[in-house]
């Protein structure tokens, strides 16, 4: 009951916060909080993936034939002109009982797109977009431009050197959907896995080129539960299915939600230690609170009150980004990638729920919305029991944090991988890009952790460029560049 006070306490913290409720930040504190509620999602860790012994059902897959090309994107509307890539969209059936679909946006490589590995980008929340987050704002071909009708080239696109599916998940995010509206109230982590793996298994049955191609599996925030989950969910059934092996080769998560005592703790130290917080507050923080054993009092209490409240009115997402002002729309100039606009969402928001974009987008015309609120019925308080499982699988596992983040701040990080006890193979030390140390890397046995200096929770966004070479080297199995 202690420890549970704690995530109550940090729900109480953040509503002093300046952050927008209908984002990955408030999706991830109504989880935390419903941990307190009369039914709190079920805290079960996932077995050990030797030592399972499960009846397999394979997945029923329809056919598929002529629907990548019913798929292919002619066009998207204010897109810029020159565009070299093939973009697909559409929605993969993932329950035809309950009529329960999930929508993707795929973009090829404009090189090498034949060879290139395949990856898969998740946004967190849980119930937050990958198409508006991630591929409209972050790692995407394009960004939105002020006046939400049109679109801009980002130069550090991933899909430079990957072929990327951006996939909004779980159902009733962005486009996806159930025609079962009990679905929206039980939904949970391992549905969510099952329901992804799922599309995997019929999205390469669609786009059959890729059954072999490398994977990879990326994502953010609480996408630290959705993505080691979902790499686990592929091991277990490459092991027991005589459907589609999926060749996973690795996973990359940044400022991730992993472990709820470590991540918390982390955040109030990361405000201490970058002058969020007088040294009064974090001296009675540290004497009268234990995150570990949920040893709190009324004083411990007052201490945390003091420490929010000294935070102010910031983007808790990165603690040195402007604030959004003035988000209404304009016919300004071409946006700028490296000086990301703090009223992007907006600028989505507009663009996505545009009539022609929705045709172009094949997707359902509805309101689409950046966020959708749960009835979250299953989250493990940790996953570090699942990211040792996929280490002993041997799979490559990268953590990595933008350093200006306040929310799942780089020092949450660092206290999640010290608790593996993982040995250090490879010290810590800088990494460059354009001749500037992008961030600083470290590696552990089974391990590889990387900041990435200047950006914030969201770190394509911040730092593309940075993001990009961490990126690639991550597809490469090397450490980044140390020069």
């Amino acid at each position: 009951m202690k420890v549970s006070l704690i995530f109550s306490w940090l729900i109480l913290s953040c509503c002093l916060m300046a952050f927008n409720d209908a984002n990955q930040i408030g999706s991830l504190d109504r989880l935390i909080k419903s941990r307190t509620s009369e039914k709190p999602p079920l805290d079960e860790s996932w077995g050990k993936l030797d030592a399972i012994d499960q009846e397999y059902s394979p997945v029923y897959i329809e056919p598929q034939d002529g629907l990548m090309e019913d798929d292919k994107i002619d066009v998207l509307p204010g897109q810029p002109q020159g565009v070299d890539f093939d973009q697909y969209a559409g929605y993969i059936t993932v329950d035809p009982t309950a009529g329960r679909a999930l929508f993707y946006y795929f973009v090829e490589s404009p090189q090498n797109s034949s060879t290139n590995p395949l990856v898969l980008w998740l946004n967190g929340g849980p119930g937050c977009s990958s198409l508006g987050y991630g591929a409209m704002e972050e790692l995407g071909p394009f960004r939105v431009n002020s006046d939400g009708k049109t679109l801009f080239r980002n130069d550090y696109a991933w899909n430079n050197v990957a072929n990327v599916i951006f996939l909004e998940s779980p159902a009733g995010v962005g486009f996806s959907y159930s025609n079962t509206s009990s679905d929206y109230d039980n939904t949970g982590d391992k549905s969510t896995a099952a329901d992804s793996y799922t599309f995997l298994v019929k999205w390469l049955e669609r786009f059959p080129q890729y059954k072999t191609r490398d994977f990879f599996i990326t994502g953010e925030s609480y996408a630290g539960h959705y993505v080691p989950q979902l790499a686990y969910t592929i091991l277990l059934n490459n092991m027991n299915t005589n459907q589609t092996i999926i060749n996973l080769k690795g996973i990359a998560i940044g400022n991730a939600w992993i472990d709820d005592n470590t991540n918390t703790d982390g955040m109030y130290d990361y405000f201490w230690t970058h002058a969020l917080n007088s040294d009064e507050t974090n001296t009675g923080i540290n004497t009268y609170c234990n995150f570990v054993n949920g040893n709190l009092s009324s004083t411990c209490f007052r201490f945390l009150d003091n420490g929010d409240s000294e935070v102010g009115n910031i983007d808790i997402y990165n603690i040195y980004a402007p604030l959004c002002h003035n988000p209404m729309e304009t016919n300004g100039s071409t946006g700028s990638i490296i000086h990301f606009d703090p009223c992007s969402d907006y600028y989505v928001y507009s663009y996505l729920n545009l009539a022609e974009v929705q045709r172009a987008l094949h997707a359902n015309a509805t309101t689409w919305s950046s966020c959708s609120g749960y009835g979250w019925t299953d989250s493990p308080t940790t996953i570090l029991p699942t990211i040792e499982q996929l280490i002993a699988s041997g799979i490559s596992v990268w953590i990595y944090s933008g350093d200006t983040d306040g929310r799942v701040p780089v020092t949450s990080s660092r206290y999640s991988i010290n608790a593996l006890k993982l040995p250090i193979e490879t010290g810590w030390q800088p990494w460059y890009t354009s001749n500037e140390v992008g961030g600083y890397v470290v590696g552990y046995k089974g391990v590889i952790f990387a900041t990435v200096r200047g950006a914030g929770h969201l770190v394509p966004s911040y730092q593309p460029q940075r993001a990009l070479t961490m990126f690639s080297s991550f597809l490469q199995g090397k450490l980044p560049p140390s020069s």
